[in-house]
């Protein structure tokens, strides 16, 4: 088995992983997380660290191997601090609110659009404009994210639409008349 390159991921306090079979398991103060490991990569814990090694040199197994310490990565990091994404609401009379489980967003369309939060997220919105995505799995506080701009992503003239905190939306010039 072979480990090139790629260093051991320390565990931070009351942060305990376990391996069964082909099955991680990340245990921390905001949750547990678990992962199935692919065929060829293989996962243990050795004195404070998760190392992360591959059965063979082919190029599956070298692609994997990253992908895999990646992940494992990320689920130590979300038990144990979490995962946060921030989210601006930008043009008159657009605004959000948290209605039940659902996130109710009125951006200019002639209805409102009523996106479902999952349950392992929390999502809180301010101003009316701010919202503020919480989570322990990176992939699913990203997807949702991504999701709820991918209904009014920022446009070039006026810079309406949702955008992530922070994002700069490169602005275009109107249509000029000709002489």
């Amino acid at each position: 088995m072979s480990r090139v390159g790629l260093k051991p991921i320390s565990l931070p306090e009351k942060v305990k992983v376990s391996v069964s079979g082909s099955t991680v398991q990340v245990e921390g103060p905001k949750g547990k997380l678990d992962f199935a490991l692919p065929q060829g990569i293989h996962v243990k814990e050795e004195d404070g660290s998760v190392v992360v090694s591959r059965a063979t040199e082919q190029r599956e197994h070298r692609a994997l191997h990253g992908t895999v310490r990646s992940i494992v990565n990320n689920m130590i990091t979300g038990v144990s601090q979490g995962f946060i994404k921030e989210l601006e609401i930008q043009g008159v009379g657009m605004r959000a609110a948290v209605k039940g489980q659902d996130l109710d967003l009125s951006l200019g369309k002639s209805h409102p659009i009523l996106h479902p939060i999952p349950a392992d997220l929390t999502v809180s919105v301010a101003d009316n404009t701010k919202i503020k995505v919480e989570g322990i799995d990176k992939q699913k506080v990203g997807q949702f994210a991504a999701e709820v701009r991918g209904y009014y992503p920022p446009e070039p003239y006026k810079g309406k639409g949702v955008r992530y905190a922070g994002e700069r939306v490169r602005r275009k010039e109107g249509k000029s008349v000709g002489k």
